[in-house]
């Protein structure tokens, strides 16, 4: 008896399609599409690079993409390339982290040294900053020194110092030139 009651709601399901078909399509889609645009507000955007303090990694005009929820601020080390407001306008910046709390910071004729020891740093053309001094200074715990790639132009954190890590609002995912 049991097995005869599951076929009249067979055929009713298999009707129910047949009146709508694509409903399964459409939630779809309308899923994926509510998908993409969460993750668009709150974890992934493009920006636009405005200068060429990054370059080459970001010239003028690149857009990047970025991952939006700030780094946590006890997982950023040097190398990230990371996106905090200008400590001056508010305006969106994007610098590389050379040094993090308790680090001490240095540009000794144009080679970055971090703790006494100097930073190999392939993207950065020393022909341009040749015979540039800095520091040394002491990067404050919860804080991070951030510095253009194009050293020669860059307004960074030997201007403004260090940003404190609850500040960074993103990391940069991926670069586009």
């Amino acid at each position: 008896m049991a097995a005869l009651s599951t076929v009249p709601l067979a055929v009713q399901e298999a009707g129910d399609r047949r009146r709508h078909p694509g409903r399964g399509t459409l939630r779809a889609v309308l899923l994926g599409l509510a998908l993409v645009l969460a993750a668009r507000i709150w974890l992934v955007a493009p920006v636009v690079v405005a200068s060429d303090s990054m370059e080459p990694t970001l010239g003028e005009g690149s857009v990047a993409l970025l991952l939006k929820p700030g780094p946590d601020p006890a997982g950023v080390s040097a190398g990230s390339t990371v996106v905090f407001p200008h400590p001056d306008d508010g305006s969106t910046t994007v610098k590389r982290v050379v040094a993090t709390g308790g680090q001490t910071v240095a540009i000794e004729d144009s080679v970055l040294v971090v703790d006494g020891v100097a930073v190999d740093e392939p993207f950065v053309d020393r022909s341009r900053i040749d015979g540039t001094y800095f520091g040394p200074v002491t990067v404050p715990d919860g804080h991070v020194f951030v510095m253009g790639d194009n050293r020669g132009v860059s307004v960074d954190s030997r201007h403004f110092g260090s940003v404190a890590a609850e500040d960074l609002e993103a990391t940069v995912l991926l670069p586009w030139s």
